[in-house]
């Protein structure tokens, strides 16, 4: 029997990739991208795993914005303009571009290079492909829905009880479509302070159950990471706010911070990019320590932090959301986006740690081609090629 496709829409995918896509069709234009697959826990793979992984991206190409997605879209994504859905119409995507490779010792090498304002769409597509194919080859079976169930059951009441507002983050590392479909429908209908999902096409469909369910998501960190290789990373966050302000004027208003870790950030974080930014996203590091500086910076300018937020992100589950509401209690808003602890609890699987992040820019074809870094406020999460890593080390000052 012939299995569904792993995306079944060009909406299935995360809103800051649709607002990364115009911000680089806004200022540059020309700029050429390279985004290559990394496996933190260097599973093996098989040959038959590419071949598999071969035949569902080229399942990609069928997809394309339809009418009725394009009417949703201009409702629901306003910030966006019209003419950015009107290109999106008649997108598609190219597997042709996507290069697999297994290397000697079976580890999975993928990459996809074409002009940045196309190729930042292909992230988590193939992400949660490699996901859900792995499941499909390795594990041959079923998720537990009772268990899966259950678990929810518990999340939920973790935050109907606390008023802990939380959206879906977690399309990357899915098990599959059916289960992120099957936990979007149950929170949709039974979490009161379930407010979104990173994965434009869920909130589109369970917006008949709650008509406040939005998309959401701002921007990742391949935007610092592009300016930076072309402009060095000293002024890089700040680059990007200030640009970021420009086309969307005030709309999608939190900022990320630890892309060159959030001391780097603070330096940048300007008395009028703390005004004019509703707030920030941890997305590595102690979630306290770093709510802390964050508080800190805001009272040194004056601003009353809780008329700011702070979205947490990294590697969440309820029990440690809570325990971080309760520690900000009174003092700054929080809410929390939680990914895989909602897609991949099912029961009978470990989870992949798997990330596709940018490696070089080109700013344009008659430019040199830099290599991209990502430090971080985690040990270990850093990206890029070393003698890179440690140059921005240095002109940073960390080292």
């Amino acid at each position: 029997m012939t299995q569904a496709p792993t995306v079944i829409s060009m909406l299935e995918n995360d809103l800051y990739k649709f607002s990364m896509s115009y911000y680089y069709q806004r200022t540059t234009p020309e700029g050429i991208g390279t985004f290559n697959f990394t496996d933190r826990n260097g599973q093996k793979f098989t040959q038959d795993f590419v071949d598999r992984l071969v035949l569902e991206f080229k399942k990609l190409e069928t997809l394309a914005l339809t009418d009725q997605e394009f009417e949703w879209c201009l409702k629901n994504i306003y910030f966006i303009p019209r003419c950015y859905f009107e290109w999106l119409k008649g997108f598609r995507f190219d597997s042709s571009i996507i290069r697999i490779t297994l290397d000697e010792e079976s580890h999975l090498h993928i990459e996809a290079t074409d002009l940045i304002y196309k190729v930042t769409l292909y992230e988590i597509p193939i992400l949660c492909t490699v996901s859900e194919v792995y499941y499909r080859t390795f594990q041959n079976g079923e998720p537990d829905w009772d268990f899966i169930d259950r678990q929810l059951e518990k999340k939920v009441a973790i935050s109907n009880d606390n008023a802990l507002q939380f959206a879906n983050f977690g399309m990357r590392r899915r098990y599959s479509h059916e289960v992120e479909d099957h936990v979007t429908e149950y929170l949709a209908r039974h979490a009161k302070y379930f407010i979104g999902s990173s994965t434009v096409y869920f909130a589109m469909k369970y917006q008949y159950i709650r008509k406040d369910l939005k998309p959401i998501g701002t921007m990742a960190h391949e935007l610092m990471m592009a300016t930076a290789a072309f402009m060095g990373p000293k002024e890089a966050n700040y680059y990007v706010m200030r640009h970021w302000a420009e086309i969307y004027g005030g709309a999608m208003g939190t900022m990320l911070p630890d892309c060159f870790t959030t001391e780097v950030f603070l330096r940048n974080f300007s008395l009028d990019m703390a005004k004019l930014y509703d707030g920030v996203r941890h997305d590595s590091g102690d979630p306290l320590e770093f709510g802390d500086k964050i508080i800190a910076k805001y009272e040194s300018y004056h601003i009353d932090p809780r008329t700011k937020s702070i979205v947490f992100s990294d590697s969440l589950d309820f029990d440690r959301a809570l325990a971080i509401q309760k520690y900000f209690q009174g003092r700054i808003k929080v809410s929390f986006g939680i990914g895989t602890n909602l897609t991949n609890d099912v029961g009978t699987v470990k989870p992949l740690n798997i990330v596709m992040k940018l490696k070089t820019f080109q700013v344009n074809p008659r430019q040199h081609v830099y290599r991209c870094v990502k430090l971080s406020d985690t040990p270990g999460k850093e990206l890029g090629d070393p003698d890179e890593v440690h140059s921005y080390k240095v002109i940073l000052g960390l080292i």
